[in-house]
């Protein structure tokens, strides 16, 4: 049985299986490949786009989902995460996903399961089906020639799982990762180029990808306001000028603090299209390892 926790958790070449795959599922035809099956989502965090794009793509696939409501669960009586899942797994769903503020937690289930369990966000550490929807978003933009692509990851990505998936998907597919952040941000980490500010790389760049500042996951405050942070950090139509640059953003998408609202309506961003692609990727992604 095989979960997705990690974007390593998957080779080369099932990740362009599961791009095939998404291929087909773009087409939104009719399928009932997963009719049957029952997915069960656990969120213990907020989210819009990664929960409701996981649901869409398994009723797509004909599955019926239950959402467990974390706010009216057992947990606030007391019983351990633990005890919850092995609860759920006696059900016999066919895949649980989970979304959860400690780093590590979904892998630390796996041992209560038989079921897929796949992460959908944990703590600081990953958040796979992102990066998987992100590189696909690359790769059919530039028709497979990732090989020498250069992206700069701008913003909060000490805190992002985001930008930590990201760096260690893309580098495999040949993409050349760049930091870019204030000191606050940074990477603690010395495998890749870090830079004060977009300005210093935007010439040599392909892609750049924007991150929502995790004020919540800070326990200190470093900007008197978000302006100021936008100020330097604020992908605009100025920093972009007429560069051929694709603009991507994991969501939600802080306007004029992460990017313009300009930006956001310009034809090189493609935060929109990572949102259709995700639908896609979610559903090759459930394929995949429900029907393995």
């Amino acid at each position: 049985m095989q979960h997705l926790i990690r974007t390593s958790d998957f080779s080369k070449e099932e990740i362009m299986g599961i791009f095939d795959d998404a291929r087909e599922f773009l087409k939104f035809e009719p399928n009932e490949i997963l009719k049957g099956k029952i997915i069960v989502t656990l969120f213990f965090e907020n989210s819009t786009r990664t929960r409701s794009s996981f649901e869409i793509a398994a009723k797509r696939l004909g599955a019926e989902v239950v959402s467990l409501d974390v706010g009216t669960s057992s947990t606030n009586k007391g019983e351990t995460i633990f005890d919850t899942v092995a609860n759920i797994n006696a059900m016999k769903p066919d895949a649980i996903i989970i979304r959860h503020s400690e780093c590590g937690l979904p892998e630390s289930l796996t041992g209560f399961v038989d079921c897929p369990i796949i992460n959908a966000g944990d703590g600081k550490h990953s958040h796979p089906t992102q990066a998987l929807l992100d590189l696909f978003t690359i790769y059919e933009h530039f028709e497979g020639k990732t090989e020498g692509k250069k992206i700069a990851i701008v913003g909060d990505v000490k805190s992002s799982r985001v930008a930590g998936s990201n760096r260690r998907l893309l580098p495999r597919f040949g993409i050349d990762v760049n930091l870019v952040a204030p000191d606050c941000f940074k990477y603690e980490g010395d495998e890749f180029k870090q830079y004060n500010n977009i300005n210093e790389i935007i010439d040599e760049l392909d892609i750049i990808m924007s991150l929502r500042t995790q004020l919540e996951r800070h326990n200190q405050i470093y900007f008197e306001s978000l302006q100021e942070y936008a100020k330097d950090y604020c992908i605009t139509n100025e920093v972009l000028g007429d560069r051929d640059i694709i603009l991507l953003h994991p969501g939600p998408v802080n306007r004029n603090v992460d990017i313009s609202d300009e930006m956001l309506k310009d034809p090189r961003s493609k935060v929109l299209k990572q949102v259709t692609h995700g639908v896609a990727i979610r559903a090759a992604v459930l394929k995949k390892l429900i029907l393995k």
